[in-house]
């Protein structure tokens, strides 16, 4: 609860120390204040907060130094950075270390409630399962308890030797996780190669994988080298696994067993040091079942397995997501705010194309608004029409079929025309013909 929260507010500026004091206070907060991160670190040492309220640019040592700090020294406590348009790119990297929300001065009294309310909420100690500190965000961004577990995942991935398959829905950061396993592993120092499956013609699967010798076939003037031996003592990251076809997933099979590959055209093998990766946005095993994959793979890749949870199940990462893509798409230019009626929106609307999705609008939106604000006219038609999602009885349902009423809604106004659909949904036609053709075979 906030009024029963500790507050530390570090400013070098009196006057917004006092300001922020007095708010917090009112709230019921427990406050103490800093001049400058040594005197900060030194009041934490001395007694823990439950929140830190941090200026950016501060002399010596600034806000983002006390953000890696904390984050170090004291990982439950939460973060909310205090900052002008001018340094946003420095708040939307001390985001990435794990700040919850940044405040753009001049704020009002309930802005400043609303930033530290949602910082003290999202930074509530999630279970671990064994007693033990919660996992680093591997510098993705997002606090829900969705994403907290995504990330002991992968800081247990990491360390391990077996296969990783990461499924979830198109956009919602595969490849992304699959990097951070590779770069918080004994593998970091080794190449990561990703390949994706499914922009492979089929009879070009074997060389592209596991290479080829110089004349193996019609167009083969040189050797080349597959992905497996680039990957050598490194990551594979086979993404959309899903669509290999029978003949690749046979030999597949049989370089992850034995850990040789042989190229095109060549009697001799070589031995290969891979750990493999594989993303699909497919259910892999209800394929296994039909026989549209081989079972043998499937267990084989299957053995640690992460699935990642879709946007519109991530809570309040919306909002932090859509700050931290606004500052890269603006760069050193000002960063629009928005609105509160476009916020709403926002937060409603269901997410079909994912975080990919939520960035793509965020880069649209940096040249729309021109550095002000975002109002609710900004924002695509599919956003601004999407139903409130309400929270009765009546309506607890698998988020998933609110997502498929808001898309049928979506494709009867548009009067049937799957193309305009995808277009005002923001995803391409045949994600939505899959997402159609799922809900029928649910349903």
């Amino acid at each position: 609860m906030i009024g029963e929260a500790r507050v530390l507010v570090v400013d070098d500026a009196a006057a917004m120390r006092e300001i922020i004091s007095r708010n917090l206070a009112v709230l019921g907060c427990t406050v103490r204040v800093a001049a400058d991160v040594p005197e900060a670190v030194a009041a934490l040492e001395a007694e823990s907060a439950d929140l830190v309220v941090t200026d950016m640019r501060m002399p010596g040592a600034d806000g983002l130094d006390l953000v890696r700090t904390v984050r170090g020294r004291w990982p439950h406590t939460a973060l909310v950075m205090v900052t002008g348009f001018a340094t946003v790119g420095g708040a939307v990297a001390a985001m990435r270390e794990g700040v919850s929300d940044y405040l753009a001065k001049p704020f009002s009294d309930e802005e400043l409630e609303h930033a530290v309310r949602t910082a003290l909420e999202r930074h509530r100690p999630a279970p671990t399962g064994d007693g033990g500190e919660p996992a680093p965000s591997f510098g993705m961004i997002g606090q829900s308890p969705a994403m907290r577990r995504v990330y002991r995942l992968i800081e247990r991935a990491a360390g391990a030797r077996v296969p990783v398959l990461i499924t979830g829905e198109s956009g919602t950061g595969k490849e992304l996780v699959a990097r951070a396993i590779h770069g918080a592993g004994p593998r970091r120092g080794g190449p990561f190669v990703p390949v994706n499956a499914a922009a492979i013609p089929e009879a070009l699967f074997e060389s592209e994988l596991f290479g080829h010798a110089k004349g193996a076939f019609t167009g083969a003037g040189s050797a080349r080298q597959g992905a497996f031996v680039a990957a050598d003592s490194g990551t594979l990251l086979l993404d959309e696994v899903g669509e290999l076809p029978a003949l690749a997933q046979a030999k597949l099979l049989r370089v992850l067993q034995d850990q040789r590959i042989r190229p095109v055209g060549e009697d001799r093998e070589r031995a290969v040091d891979v750990r493999i990766i594989a993303a699909t946005n497919r259910d892999l095993e209800a394929m296994a079942r039909a026989g549209e994959f081989r079972q043998d793979l499937f267990f084989r890749l299957h053995v640690l397995p992460i699935e990642l949870p879709p946007l519109r199940e991530r809570g309040g990462d919306i909002d932090v997501l859509l700050i931290a893509f606004l500052g890269d798409a603006a760069g050193d230019g000002p960063v629009p705010r928005p609105s509160p009626a476009a916020l709403d929106a926002l937060r409603r609307y269901t997410w079909p194309g994912n975080v990919r999705e939520l960035r793509n609008l965020a880069e649209r939106l940096v040249v729309l608004a021109d550095g002000g604000s975002i109002e609710l006219d900004d924002l695509p038609e599919a956003i601004r029409i999407a139903p409130a999602r309400t929270t009765g009885p009546a309506d607890n349902r698998p988020l998933r079929d609110v997502e498929l009423d808001h898309i049928r809604a979506v494709l009867e106004r548009a009067g049937g025309n799957k193309t305009r659909a995808a277009e005002i949904l923001g995803i391409d036609r045949k994600s939505l013909r899959e997402k159609l053709k799922a809900a029928e075979r649910a349903g």
